[in-house]
């Protein structure tokens, strides 16, 4: 089976199309499973590739606890972040799935200032550091930590030719919580006014 996310940029044929035409894609494809989309495409085994996004299949360390954890998503898509203290156990990441589809979209728009180059194919790098995007309100919701142990599948790398099909698949996979309760807290957390 042809990769489901390069299945779409095919499509495209390298034209300079709307995200309305790549959601229609998208939509097209039906359900798409997590497993599948790790196995398709460049993996790396150990970390995530920064500079890139990331799909994974995670459980999280404290997932039993509803107090520490009240909802996770089990198949984060996330571009990861240089932290101000190098986390040895793990790694910290934007997680796209807690916003909303037109929220991810605006989140990648912004994010992709940081990009290394305009021409957005494989070696195109985003390249975030903490200190860099966490003034961003939209950033709020979607910054994670993970643990490497908690892992469960190896890395699939998101290109950044492919990162506008990656942040509309709707792959998400929430326990605990529908994936409306998660937006809305998600919009209420990027809403809020900011601290002095």
């Amino acid at each position: 089976m042809a990769d489901i996310i390069n299945s779409v940029i095919e499509k495209a044929g390298g034209r300079d199309l709307s995200v309305r035409w790549f959601r229609q894609q998208v939509k097209e494809l039906g359900t798409v499973p997590p497993r599948q989309l790790v196995r398709e495409g460049q993996l790396t085994f150990r970390r995530p590739e920064f500079g890139k996004m990331n799909f994974f299949m995670y459980s999280p360390k404290y997932k039993d606890d509803v107090n520490a954890l009240p909802y996770y998503d089990r198949f984060p898509l996330i571009l990861p972040v240089t932290p101000l203290r190098p986390y040895t156990e793990g790694f910290m990441g934007l997680n796209f799935h807690y916003l909303s589809i037109p929220m991810r979209v605006r989140l990648l728009n912004l994010m992709s200032e940081y990009a290394s180059d305009e021409e957005y194919d494989e070696n195109t790098r985003i390249r975030l550091t903490w200190n860099r995007i966490k003034r961003n309100q939209m950033v709020q919701p979607t910054i994670k930590r993970y643990l490497y142990d908690h892992v469960k599948t190896p890395f699939r790398v998101i290109n950044a030719d492919e990162m506008m099909v990656a942040v509309l698949l709707p792959v998400q996979r929430f326990v605990r919580a529908t994936e409306n309760k998660v937006y809305s807290d998600s919009r209420r957390l990027a809403n809020a006014p900011r601290r002095p």
